[in-house]
């Protein structure tokens, strides 16, 4: 049976409503979550999580036998933890989602590299929109006794990313990564 043009708009219509109700609800429902990661990505809020590592009670990376690290999730949701990137130490936060280690321009500075404008010649695309980067490879990356040398990286433009990312380019390289129970496990 064909539809007419009418019931078809009408049906788009109602498809489209249906779906805008359906974002409504899912923010309402999830409204701490969605402006804790407004926030992040805009860089507001009092205090960053980051910056609550340090301060934390039980610290957030904490060591057991040689080659793991376990890390439990913060209140947000996500997994951060003190490394050393070059030597430097650096608050990170481990991301599974990030294709590669994407440094700000603050901790590429921190942790020795001099980059200049040209430097800055890959575009990637982010959750912010499209940014230009400059590839770097880092000599080493540390998490507790965890060390994976030579790991692709991209510094963001300075001012564009509010928090080092430590994405794939890092996790990919070792043993295994398990996420159970509020705990990120790391096994070289």
């Amino acid at each position: 049976m064909a539809l007419s043009s009418g019931t078809r708009s009408l049906l788009g219509e109602l498809a489209s409503w249906t779906a805008a109700a359906a974002i409504l609800i899912a923010g309402v429902v999830h409204n701490d979550t969605v402006r804790a990661t407004v926030g992040d990505a805009l860089g507001l809020g009092a205090e960053s999580p980051a910056s609550q590592v340090a301060s934390d009670a039980e610290p957030a990376a904490a060591p057991s036998h040689g080659g793991t690290e376990e890390l439990r999730a913060h209140a947000d949701g996500h997994y951060y933890a003190r490394a050393e990137v070059n030597g430097r130490p650096l608050d990170v936060m481990v991301d599974t989602g990030a294709s590669m280690v994407a440094l700000t321009y603050e901790d590429a500075e921190h942790a020795g590299l001099r980059l200049r404008p040209s430097d800055f010649t890959a575009r990637v695309m982010t959750a912010n929109g499209a940014a230009a980067v400059a590839p770097v490879t880092l000599d080493r990356v540390s998490i507790g006794r965890i060390t994976v040398r030579d790991v692709r990286a991209a510094v963001s433009e300075r001012g564009r990313l509010d928090k080092t990312l430590l994405g794939m380019s890092f996790l990919s390289r070792l043993e295994r990564v398990d996420i159970s129970a509020g705990r990120l496990t790391l096994i070289e």
